[in-house]
C-alpha cells in the first residue's frame, strides 16, 4: 500500500511538469470587436469580468491553473468556450456569423446558461446581477440591428 502511495504521489509531481499551452494572446485582439460593437464602458467591464477569459484568445489564470490536472480542465473549458464565441476572431467572420454569434449572446444571457456555473464558483465578480443582464442584452439587440440593417 505504501509503494502505491509513493507511485501515485510521484506520478502526480512529474505531472506538474506539464500542462496544456497557454490561452494568454495580446489583448488588441479583442480591439476589432470592440471598435465595430461599441460597448459601453459597463459592458465592457462586464464582458471583461464574465466572458472573455473562455470566450477570447486572452485568459487571465488564477493560481490553480498551475495545478495538474486542473489546468487541463480549465484549458477545456477555454477551448469550449472559443469554439462557440470567440471575440478575437470577431473581424474574420461574416456578417452573417456575426449577427448570429449575437444572437446566441442574446439567448445564453436571457437562459442564464453563462457564464458557467463552474466559472463563478471561483469568479464571484462574473455572477451577472439583473441590471448587468439587461445591459449586455439591451447592447446586444442594438448591435444585431445593426447587422440585421446591413443583411437586408
Amino acid at each position: 500500500m505504501k509503494k502505491i502511495l509513493i507511485s501515485i504521489l510521484l506520478a502526480f509531481a512529474i505531472a506538474q511538469f506539464f500542462g496544456p499551452e497557454k490561452n494568454n494572446v495580446d489583448i488588441s485582439t479583442f480591439d476589432s470587436f470592440i471598435s465595430e460593437t461599441q460597448p459601453s464602458k459597463e459592458v465592457l467591464s462586464i464582458l471583461e469580468s464574465s466572458c472573455l477569459d473562455c470566450h477570447s484568445n486572452h485568459t487571465e489564470y488564477p493560481w490553480y491553473n498551475n495545478i495538474t490536472p486542473l489546468n487541463y480542465w480549465m484549458d477545456k473549458h477555454v477551448k469550449e468556450g472559443k469554439k462557440h464565441f470567440n471575440i478575437s476572431n470577431w473581424d474574420t467572420y461574416s456578417i452573417e456569423m456575426k449577427d448570429h454569434k449575437i444572437h446566441e449572446v442574446i439567448e445564453t444571457i436571457e437562459s442564464n446558461f453563462m457564464p458557467l456555473k463552474s466559472y463563478t464558483w471561483t469568479h464571484k465578480d462574473a455572477i451577472l446581477t439583473e441590471e448587468q443582464k439587461g445591459l449586455i442584452e439591451n447592447w446586444a439587440k442594438g448591435v444585431r440591428a445593426t447587422y440585421q440593417a446591413q443583411l437586408n
